[in-house]
């Protein structure tokens, strides 16, 4: 199985992350941050991943570094799991709906981080949430895994319904982007013979 496990621990937080590229959709998350344990949720379910998130954190300053760390243990999770990257499709690209709300999610398992980020989320928090968090996320998710990645909203006016349908937009464009592609027989998708962050 395609297993990546990783243990960050800081002075701000101490975090426990892993992902199966090969599960089901389970998700078990404790972040201390209820909305983005709904968010895990829906990579998880919609990537047909198994996500497993525990955090301990300093919530009492804010949930900044919490966020953060969680992304870039779940990051480097990923790039654990997806090894030399040999026989997979590599690209993924999805556009979800959820209500008024579309994103799309263009990413490149290419072994260079980048993120291009154009999303308008109206307000300033989703329950507890700071809505800033989102781009930072996935920032510190593509540092450590390695991608490139592009979110840009479509439509929307609900944040709940845009950051959703970003994160489920997201699972679906990773889920293609890993899967293996049977005409390239385990061969690794890059013209330059390697994918690494080297």
């Amino acid at each position: 199985a395609r297993i990546g496990e990783v243990t960050r621990t800081t002075k701000e937080t101490d975090v426990k992350a892993s992902i199966n590229l090969d599960g089901t959709g389970i998700c078990k998350s404790d972040t201390g941050i209820p909305f983005l344990d709904h968010m895990l949720d829906q990579l998880a379910s919609h990537g047909l991943f198994d996500v497993n998130v525990m955090s301990k954190g300093d919530l009492h300053i804010d949930d900044h570094h919490t966020n953060e760390d969680i992304a870039l243990a779940l990051g480097t999770a990923l790039l654990q799991a997806l090894g030399d990257r040999k026989g997979i499709s590599r690209f993924g690209d999805f556009t979800a709906p959820l209500d008024e709300a579309l994103v799309h999610v263009v990413l490149d398992l290419s072994g260079r981080p980048f993120l291009a980020y154009d999303m308008d989320i109206p307000t300033e928090r989703v329950g507890t949430y700071d809505t800033q968090l989102v781009e930072h996320f996935f920032q510190s998710l593509v540092n450590t895994s390695g991608m490139t990645l592009h979110i840009r909203k479509l439509s929307g006016k609900n944040s709940h319904h845009i950051i959703e349908a970003c994160f489920k937009a997201f699972a679906r464009a990773l889920r293609k982007a890993t899967e293996y592609d049977e005409r390239r027989m385990g061969s690794i998708p890059s013209s330059k013979g390697v994918l690494s962050r080297a």
